[in-house]
């Protein structure tokens, strides 16, 4: 049973899960705790968990780093929430995501399995092969929406329109499971051609990540 836990990094995720562990009644930076959970940037992990004495649990949160980043551990797991966080909000931002969770036997899945649920996540096994894969998958659902969302807020800033505008139309897209609409779903290639068109009078450094964008919907349209 994990009575105590010590969260090693106060960033983004390490104010979010120390905050729930308190919530959830853990005793945090004990001196001899049964789970350390390092929340330090990925360059930081093998460093920081060399630098801790064999015996307790030790996870990272890392969604791109194997469990070799832990090597001097035997009792080592690691726990991803799928999610982006934010200094500016709380613990609530754990609610309902998912959590990647990679373990090398039983009792460190029934562990991590544990911590997962404690902070909120519905977790689901992945592969430390399967890894990269998983988190490029997370790249792009996270990072490259804040670049789409920047360049579709350029072209309308060209048009004279508010780029807040999209906001509702992202956020119901996300809303109604991703249902393709739009030109291409309606096979309506004279307006793609006009998009391409205006793109390269307007923003002609847009005009790439239209076309392959465009290619990408069609193949899953």
């Amino acid at each position: 049973m994990i009575g105590s836990v010590n969260v090693i990094g106060s960033g983004r995720v390490g104010s979010a899960v120390s905050a729930r562990l308190a919530e959830r009644g853990l005793s945090l930076d004990a001196d001899m705790p049964d789970l350390v959970v390092l929340c330090v940037p990925d360059r930081a992990i093998t460093d920081v968990a060399a630098a801790i004495e064999p015996g307790p649990w030790v996870a990272h949160v890392s969604g791109a780093t194997p469990l070799t980043a832990l090597a001097r551990h035997d009792r080592r797991f690691s726990v991803h929430p799928l999610q982006t966080f934010t200094l500016r909000r709380g613990p609530e931002q754990l609610d309902g995501a998912w959590a990647a969770v990679t373990a090398e036997s039983d009792e460190a899945r029934g562990t991590a399995t544990w911590l997962a649920e404690t902070l909120g996540l519905r977790p689901f096994p992945l592969l430390d092969e399967n890894r990269a894969a998983y988190h490029a998958g997370a790249a792009i659902a996270s990072n490259y929406l804040v670049a789409l969302r920047h360049a579709a807020g350029a072209l309308l800033e060209a048009a004279g329109a508010p780029p807040e505008a999209l906001d509702p139309l992202m956020t119901r897209t996300i809303e109604n499971d991703f249902e393709l609409t739009g030109p291409i779903e309606r096979g309506d290639w004279e307006t793609v051609d006009r998009h391409i068109a205006a793109i390269r009078t307007t923003r002609p450094d847009l005009e790439a990540m239209y076309r392959v964008l465009a290619d990408a919907t069609v193949a899953f349209a």
